[in-house]
């Protein structure tokens, strides 16, 4: 693990909120993410929307989501830890090895 400006270091299975630029528009939001992997000042993560219809891993509510949540392994993106505003919460090895088998599959 890095540890950031901040003092906080971040690791895979990490759940944040960040703010992301879209690449249709110029707009930055902030979003939930899942980190990846940091490393030299960078976060590699993933999107987590709440849109059900969205395909990628289920993240839900009594796993530590204010609403029932998907990883969208097909939104990668990286960000400066800078932008990370807050850090929610680390989810189980069990999804940790669910999401590696996901992304796995789709690098495959």
């Amino acid at each position: 693990m890095n540890t950031t400006k901040s003092g906080k270091r971040f690791s895979f299975g990490d759940v944040i909120i960040t703010e992301v630029q879209f690449v249709d528009t110029f707009e930055v939001k902030r979003r939930p993410a899942l980190v990846l992997f940091q490393e030299y000042g960078n976060i590699v993560s993933a999107v987590i929307t709440r849109n059900p219809k969205m395909k990628g891993v289920s993240l839900t509510k009594s796993e530590g989501m204010a609403e029932d949540s998907v990883i969208k392994l097909n939104y990668i993106f990286t960000i400066s830890e800078l932008m990370v505003k807050k850090f929610l919460f680390s989810v189980s090895d069990k999804k940790k090895i669910e999401i590696k088998n996901e992304l796995m599959r789709k690098l495959i």
